[in-house]
């Protein structure tokens, strides 16, 4: 019978690491929708004002991610704050989204040190545009919560406590990372550890201190 492993590399059984998406685990949504807005002749953070600060845009892009509207519904919304053309409005937005290196090497690397890795994303529709596309949620994460399917969104409590059920592990047990502040308050409260996202080489230090793990070396 083989012996748990102990010291740098090994994690205790049980342990669970979850991940917001956007901005996480992707490249930067902000330098994103800024090249989006330059290629559309709009000013450098139109998009992000139009879906946080004005208050019509952003009820908009919330009924987006409790899967209220569609995503083309939200197009075709949203379009006329921008004074753009709705025609996949979102997935021209997103368009060089990317799949960030440092971070998703880290989870490979969790998960081979025993680590039980999930998703817990705002959603954001996938037709006309799945901004899921080539990420492999299905194979390489153990548990994926995306809002819409529960008519919620982050930080409504309610979706925590899903995702903590999907994981099959306690609040105590789990690490939760985002870049927003205001969606690691629910996981804190719940007593989960928490990362705030910044820099990727900085979150996944802040990520191995509190897992107690070496994840940069084992990445490949």
């Amino acid at each position: 019978m083989s012996t748990p492993q102990s010291g740098p590399g090994a994690t205790p059984p049980g342990k669970g690491l979850i991940l917001d998406f956007g901005g996480v685990l992707t490249t930067s949504v902000v330098a994103c929708t800024r090249a989006f807005c330059l290629r559309e002749g709009l000013a450098p953070d139109a998009f992000l004002n139009a879906v946080s600060v004005d208050p019509v845009g952003r009820e908009l892009f919330a009924d987006l991610e409790r899967g209220a509207i569609t995503q083309e519904e939200w197009n075709e919304h949203t379009a006329p704050l921008l004074g753009v053309d709705p025609v996949n409005l979102l997935g021209r937005a997103l368009a060089d989204l990317r799949p960030e290196p440092t971070l998703t090497g880290a989870v490979r690397a969790a998960r081979r040190a025993g680590v039980r890795v999930g998703v817990l994303s705002n959603s954001l529709g996938f037709e006309p545009y799945d901004p899921y596309a080539g990420y492999e949620l299905d194979t390489s994460y153990d548990a994926v919560l995306l809002s819409g399917r529960y008519r919620m969104r982050k930080p409504d409590p309610g979706l925590y406590t899903i995702m903590l059920g999907l994981m099959e592990l306690p609040a105590e047990a789990c690490v939760f990372v985002d870049d927003s502040a205001r969606n690691l308050t629910p996981a804190q409260e719940l007593g989960m550890a928490v990362v705030r996202a910044t820099e990727p080489a900085a979150t996944v230090a802040a990520i191995e201190t509190v897992l107690g793990l070496d994840l940069t070396d084992q990445v490949r």
